[in-house]
């Protein structure tokens, strides 16, 4: 990884954070200091690190054919180490990370959004090329994805506070300014917001297409928070909030919008407008924030059709048509219930949230060895582990995790 002197000088953002004190610490400390507090028992993140994780350090896919690896599961990776104290994992995981998608250096590269096993093609130009590939494994889609990038930009930040890391929060300094380089784009009418990928989402010259689900206002006002000096992560915090409360007109969130100069926001027409496996997210995100978050009340209120619908059905709709908010014919998997629940808590119904954690775990318990796919397991250690009491989110966004005060009882 490479230092750049200009942004590193230029970090006045950590003297004005929230816990400066403990930044400023993380910038003089050895690169692996020694966790402050052991690691409380995650028997779910122990699961998931048997089942999908391989001995370097990469989160795969296995129900899918070409055995993928995604940024975005990178991404969770990391963030459930930190959240568990497993610094072993978390190491494997970054390397593996920066070696892999970001061509060496994540100072330098944003990661590519997929590998996996390669086409008897690809194999043989990569081989021929002498690049990588040439053993039949590499990467199959090169264009960043901006939820992976925000999540790993965080988490290193958090990392560097917590484990007191300099290089852990150098990094994700400098992947949060790439971030807002690459990835980022003033919309005429609404502001500087985030786009899901440098290529590819602007549809016309005055047209964008966008994923409510990429911008957890818990990441986006950490990041605000970590440098106030940079005025566009707080614009990006305003976007975002828009972004996720316009775009849901009968209480649903739509996995893709369209955005218009002197429109606005507009169904997007690939997907029909539909919300199912992206949009489940917006639900958990809301659900996981703190009370004082300023954005919190509306978001609540926004999904209550959600919410009404998981009390009169006993689950979450798989998929729904977010223009009608009429549902599809399937019920969501356990999955889609691990990540209702915290929101259903948050609205204080803790009987509904309850429910939908048992119905989690029953389903999961009918899986081939008890073993859920990659994503109902990601979306299981965010909302189930929220819940316990595993981790927490402060007002600006911190990560709060149980280490560092009590281990949950259970």
């Amino acid at each position: 990884m490479r230092f750049d002197g200009r942004l590193l000088s230029g970090m006045k953002w950590l003297a004005a954070a929230a816990l400066a004190g403990a930044a400023m610490a993380a910038a003089a400390a050895p690169a692996a200091p020694a966790a402050s507090a052991a690691a409380c028992k995650w028997p779910d993140w122990d699961a998931f690190k048997q089942g999908l994780l391989s001995g370097d350090g990469r989160v795969i896919d296995r129900g899918s054919e070409k055995q993928i690896t995604v940024s975005e599961g990178q991404a969770y990776a990391l963030f459930f180490a930190l959240a568990a104290n497993d610094r072993a994992t978390f190491d494997k995981l970054l390397a593996w990370t920066e070696k892999n998608l970001a061509q060496g250096d994540l100072s330098v590269h944003l990661p590519a959004w997929i590998w996996g096993k390669l086409t008897a093609e690809q194999t043989a130009q990569a081989a021929q090329a002498g690049k990588p590939g040439s053993d039949g494994w590499g990467v199959i889609d090169a264009n960043p994805a901006s939820d992976a990038d925000l999540w790993i930009a965080y988490t290193l930040l958090e990392a560097g506070r917590l484990w007191q890391g300099q290089r852990f929060t150098a990094l994700g300094a400098q992947l949060a300014q790439r971030i807002l380089r690459e990835e980022t784009a003033v919309l005429p009418g609404l502001g500087r917001t985030v786009l899901p990928a440098p290529q590819g989402f602007t549809l016309a010259e005055q047209r964008w297409r966008l994923n409510p689900s990429y911008v957890p206002m818990q990441v986006m006002r950490r990041l605000a928070a970590l440098m106030p000096d940079e005025p566009a992560w707080q614009q990006l915090v305003e976007t975002s909030a828009l972004l996720m409360l316009d775009t849901a007109p009968r209480g649903f969130s739509p996995d893709w919008v369209e955005y218009e100069t002197g429109r606005g926001f507009l169904p997007d027409a690939p997907t029909h407008a539909e919300s199912a496996y992206n949009a489940i997210r917006v639900y958990l995100w809301a659900g996981m924030l703190n009370r004082d978050e300023p954005r919190r009340a509306a978001l609540l209120r926004t999904f209550t059709p959600l919410a009404d619908y998981v009390a009169a059905r006993g689950y979450p709709p798989e998929r729904v048509d977010t223009q009608t908010g009429q549902p599809g014919p399937n019920a969501g998997n356990g999955g889609l219930s691990a990540a209702v629940a915290p929101y259903l808590a948050a609205l204080g119904r803790a009987s509904q949230a309850n429910a939908q954690v048992r119905r989690t775990r029953e389903l999961a318990q009918r899986e081939p060895d008890g073993q859920p796919g990659y994503y109902t397991q990601v979306l299981m250690l965010f909302g189930l582990g929220y819940l316990d009491g595993r981790f927490r989110f402060a007002r600006d966004g911190a990560l709060l995790p149980a280490w560092k005060t009590r281990c949950p009882a259970r």
